[in-house]
């Protein structure tokens, strides 16, 4: 497969793969370009219809039922394509007679997959809004139920995915994916990837073969068909297609893999779907086991699919299922996903409310929370585990038997309690089968209880295989000592040059002016100040802190020593930040009988600072207020600002709260002044782990209490010191050293741009610069396309290049020579001036600004400046500008012709790039504009004109790409009027209709006609009284929707 192969030979390859019939044998219906295409295929759904056994009568209605629902956006995509996919699980119900009783008819058969009706088309047009043509489209019975857009190999698939969610926009084709259940991008190098509708671009999945390889015997059988299949096949591409779309596995996956969470469709990932595949063989013997699924990687929805199948599919047996969890957060999550998945799950409130729901049928899904007894929040004890056996016990009555057969989900089955709890739920439910559920591993002293307990594993995904496919990110982890004892004056200096070694000297006098307080911290006794100044700290100068994209959680040892770090934050003048913990400020707290005056300070600190925090004056409390409903109302404002305005609420000070189930994507860093270890410690690092953008690259661990012990000593694993509970394989690779992971990656990143600029020729100046990343003006749009690919990739690796130096310096310093770190200082700065370069002259960055606000800062305090380096030049250039600029260079008289051919190629790079923007505005007239510099073009390399000239042409054409309606060449009447020239173009110069095409459009236009059928068939109609021709009516409809004028 070579790098420039193109689509054609891809499309051609997969099209084959899926006709084949000894592989898919999926039916070909041909490339219907020709055609205007319909999401349901009425002929073809009917066929297999009345092939299934349904009446005339039902089939008429089914359909109808079915188009309808299709049809209707009256409430958008995501509504209509949930009703459609409700019709297609549990069938359209269908009276054949007025007084009869309805009939279910089923648009699927999901028993026996083989006997529906698979079937492919390529170039599939579909006239929306726009017209489109999706690469290939899978129709099931008629339905349209996914869509593939494939690239060749030198165009990354994320194009794919983006031409995905661009066609499912209300201006483009969006009712096509009503029905549609997988959305699909994929080339040759780096295979399939796959969504649903209105999967953002981040989330879109790649198929994998299972990792886990316990208990074979176990592994689906169709699913053992499949990898020994695709193991004979050396095709990415084709193996993840074959994977997804052999027929008895595309059936299940759309039949039980798919769920509308709360606004949001998704579908499964591999580890879910495999782990809920064994743990279905697993039931079949009447056993349960563990799934261990780590942190982050969707194990409430595979409790939702897992629960859902087992209540559809054990249906003699009376299936209930109880999910059993101790904590409010998790509870409360599980309750919001199952009604956000329309599913009806009932909350029990006690111990003797549970023991009533299941001595009756009347809830098949339930949910029970091991009570915290006088607490809010937190993580339940072995006490509250006590306490709810006991209330368990109290509650029985005498003759109790559990109606049903009954599944348990325990959650976090890892805890310790998890054993005595197991034993009393068997007691009163003997027949029911366990499945305890867990992110984290399981401690070596807890295995042998917890397999046991529930029985061996089902299924593991390991978190080094969650980040290896990008579900989570990876961690970085470094231990910060806090110097206890720094009082001389100069140590205090010295200390702070290391600190600041490698900052910019820009930097370095911005912390100077802060100099002052923090001599005044570091001479200070207490080591609260000196922690929140060293976070303080991180927020002006690391990425992502410092530019309002992520934020931080800071655990505390205690709800007291919370409160000092929240009042130290505000004296300091860090407001943004908050204490989330399971502390409710009572009066009746403040007690007299202190053991000692210290306690009694203590609490009456801890009060009064909890209560500022609220809002409120401790000495004035309003008489009749709820402090509780105050402390709920502000954690979850607090929580909300933290996930959805990071900027707002940069901090959380906590103790024991939210260090579980709880979802914040912008958390880049995690700070830990708390002994932890186990369990606690591992789903605390995890609150860093989930993705947010390209900016973060990593979650960050900082330690003040060195949990891991001397890195020394341990070998530089984390797998001792607060993990050395469990088993090293557990814990391999979940967290990895700040200082050698960021050199490592720095090298990486450095290496791949070296790698990518090797083929510029000899002797690698502009010209040539120009030449590897742009081409030669006047190529081919294929081979652009090409170009586009690899300057997108130049300015990816240059962002991750600045983030990775800016991380890495600190540490490099200690390893390499100053020489050493001279080369690399110049190198960065060489590829920061290159992607400046290019992306001015290839006319990339000439209309948004180069660098994003948290690149600017990072290369302000950690890249030295220099003289050549003026970030912002270019800013707020216009193309008229940029002109004059380069043609500075074009005609200076001792400048080297090669850079004058530079300059001149980066003027008509940018020209193109303009007039490709605004060619819908007015076909006609860029089309003339092109013609032109076409020309131009050609005059350069034939040297017709000289650069002077050359420049006074570029000047003119620029100015009449930029401002058409200065163009003398416009008749007075429509030279005013931008909207009155597209019309004058695009109708053959004839000045009277444009005139008349105009006055009708304004005399018939409503505000908010774009988009709204009614009143763009008003303004049609005006036009077609003009015309009198359909297709020139929806031509110059197209151009005239896109004037803002109008």
């Amino acid at each position: 497969m070579s790098i420039g192969e193109n689509e054609r030979a891809t499309q051609e390859r997969v099209v084959s793969f899926f006709k084949d019939r000894d592989i898919l044998d999926y039916e070909y219906l041909g490339n219907l370009k020709d055609a205007a295409n319909k999401n349901i295929r009425e002929d073809r759904l009917r066929a297999y219809l009345r092939l299934s056994g349904y009446g005339q009568k039902l089939i008429d209605g089914a359909v109808s039922e079915l188009v309808k629902a299709a049809d209707d956006m009256t409430h958008g995509l995501y509504d209509a394509n949930h009703k459609v996919y409700y019709l297609l699980k549990y069938g359209a119900k269908v009276r054949e007679t007025a007084d009869g009783a309805p009939k279910t008819v089923y648009f699927m058969d999901v028993e026996t997959p083989t006997n529906n009706d698979f079937a492919i088309a390529e170039e599939v047009t579909v006239v929306g809004r726009q017209e489109k043509r999706p690469d290939l489209v899978i129709y099931v019975n008629g339905i349209a139920m996914a869509v593939i857009e494939l690239k060749k190999s030198s165009v990354s698939v994320s194009n794919g995915i983006r031409q995905n969610l661009t066609n499912q926009k209300d201006g483009f084709i969006a009712p096509f994916f009503t029905t549609m259940q997988f959305c699909m991008a994929g080339n040759e190098i780096e295979g399939l990837r796959y969504g649903t509708i209105q999967t953002k671009e981040k989330y879109y999945m790649e198929w994998k073969p299972d990792g886990f390889h316990e208990n074979e015997d176990e592994c689906d059988q169709e699913d053992t068909r499949i990898m020994a299949y695709c193991e004979k096949l050396d095709n990415l591409l084709l193996q993840q297609i074959y994977q997804m779309f052999d027929k008895k596995r595309f059936i299940d996956l759309v039949e039980n893999f798919v769920v509308y969470d709360k606004g949001i469709k998704k579908v499964c990932r591999y580890n879910q779907f495999y782990g809920i595949k064994r743990t279905q063989n697993r039931l079949a013997k009447q056993r349960g086991g563990i799934i261990w699924h780590t942190q982050g990687s969707g194990k409430t929805l595979t409790m939702v699919w897992l629960s859902k199948w087992i209540l559809a599919n054990c249906q003699e047996e009376n299936p209930r299922v109880l999910i059993v969890t101790d904590r409010d957060e998790l509870d409360e999550q599980i309750e919001k996903t199952y009604i956000g998945v329309d599913e009806k799950i009932t909350r029990t409130k006690s111990c003797d409310d549970l023991i009533q729901k299941l001595n009756s049928y009347d809830d098949s899904l339930l949910c029970s929370l091991v009570h915290k007894f006088g607490r809010r929040g937190g993580e339940a004890t072995e006490f509250d585990y006590d306490k709810y056996i006991d209330e368990l016990k109290k509650a029985l009555p005498a003759d109790f038997k559990a109606k049903g057969k009954i599944f348990v989900f325990v959650d976090e089955c890892h805890r310790t309690q998890s054993g005595k709890l197991h034993a009393a739920m068997q007691a009163i439910m003997p027949e029911a089968i366990f499945i305890g559920f867990t992110g984290t591993p399981l401690l070596k002293k807890d295995k042998k209880t917890s397999i046991e307990v529930f029985g061996t594993y089902i299924h593991s995904y390991k978190y080094n295989e969650a980040v290896r496919d990008g579900v989570v990110l990876d961690l970085r982890y470094e231990y910060r000592d806090i110097p206890q004892n720094i009082t001389a004056h100069d140590r205090i200096d010295q200390w702070f040059d290391v600190k600041t070694r490698t900052l910019s000297s820009r930097a370095k006098a911005k912390l100077k002016e802060k100099w002052a307080s923090m001599q005044k911290i570091y001479s200070s006794r207490s080591r609260l100040e000196r922690v929140a100044w060293d976070i303080i700290q991180d927020f002006d100068l690391k990425p992502r802190l410092m530019d309002g994209n992520g934020n931080a959680i800071l655990v505390a040892d205690s709800i007291y020593t919370a409160c000092k770090y929240y009042e130290i934050f505000q004296q300091r003048g860090f407001k943004k930040c908050a204490i989330i913990s399971s502390y409710t400020p009572q009066a009746g707290d403040l007690r007299t009988d202190t053991v000692s005056a210290d306690d009694e300070t203590e609490t009456f600190e801890k009060y009064e600072i909890y209560l500022r925090m609220l809002g409120f004056d401790p000495d004035n409390l309003p008489e009749k207020v709820s402090i509780q409903k105050k402390v709920e109302a502000f954690e979850k404002e607090v929580k909300e600002k933290f996930v959805n305005e990071p900027a707002n609420m940069k901090l959380l000070i906590v103790v024991d709260k939210l260090l579980t189930g709880f979802d914040a994507p912008p958390c880049t860093y995690l700070y830990i002044d708390k002994s932890m270890q186990d369990h606690g410690l591992f789903q605390a690092i995890c609150r860093v782990n989930r993705l947010d953008g390209d900016t973060k690259e990593f979650g960050y661990i900082v330690d003040y209490k060195q949990l891991f012990g001397d890195l020394k000593n341990a070998m530089d694993k984390y797998t001792s010191g607060a993990f050395e509970n469990y088993d090293p394989e557990d814990v391999d690779g979940l967290i990895k050293d700040r200082a050698g992971e960021a050199i490592k990656h720095f090298r990486e990143i450095y290496e791949e741009l070296e790698e990518l600029c090797e083929g510029v020729e000899a002797p690698k100046e502009d010209l040539q610069y120009l030449h590897y990343f742009c081409g030669v003006s006047g190529m081919s749009e294929d081979m652009d396309e090409i170009y586009a690919r690899l300057r997108e990739k130049l300015y990816k690796l240059v962002s991750s290049l600045v983030r990775a130096f800016a991380e890495a310096k600190q540490y490099m310093v200690d390893e390499y020579t100053v020489a050493e770190m001279n080369d690399y200082e110049n190198k960065v700065h060489f590829y920061i001036e290159l992607k400046q370069t290019i992306g001015n002259k290839s006319g990339d960055f000439l209309d948004f600004k180069a660098y994003e606000p948290d690149m600017r800062k990072l290369i302000d305090n950690y890249i030295m400046a220099s003289d050549s380096i003026k970030i912002g030049e270019f800013d707020d250039l216009t193309l008229l500008d940029f002109v004059t600029d380069q043609g500075e260079t074009m005609t200076g008289e001792d400048i080297p012709s090669g850079q004058k051919e530079g300059a001149a190629e980066a003027i008509e790079n940018n020209i193109r790039r303009k007039m490709v923007e605004k060619v819908t505005v007015n076909p006609k007239y860029y089309e003339k504009m092109s013609a032109i510099l076409d020309k131009l073009i050609q005059d350069r390399q034939q040297g017709v004109l000289s650069y002077k000239e050359l420049l006074d042409e570029y000047i003119k054409l620029a100015k009449n790409v930029e401002h058409p309606e200065q163009n003398e060449d416009y008749p007075e009447s429509v030279r005013h009027s931008k909207a009155m020239q597209a019309l004058y173009d695009n109708v053959g110069g004839d000045e009277a209709l444009a005139n008349k095409l105009h006055q009708a459009v304004m005399d018939s236009k409503m505000s908010g006609f774009r988009g709204d059928s009614i009143k763009e068939r008003r303004i049609k109609r005006a036009l077609f009284a003009i015309l009198n021709d359909d297709a020139e009516v929806e031509r110059l409809y197209k151009i005239i929707e896109k004037q803002e004028e109008y």
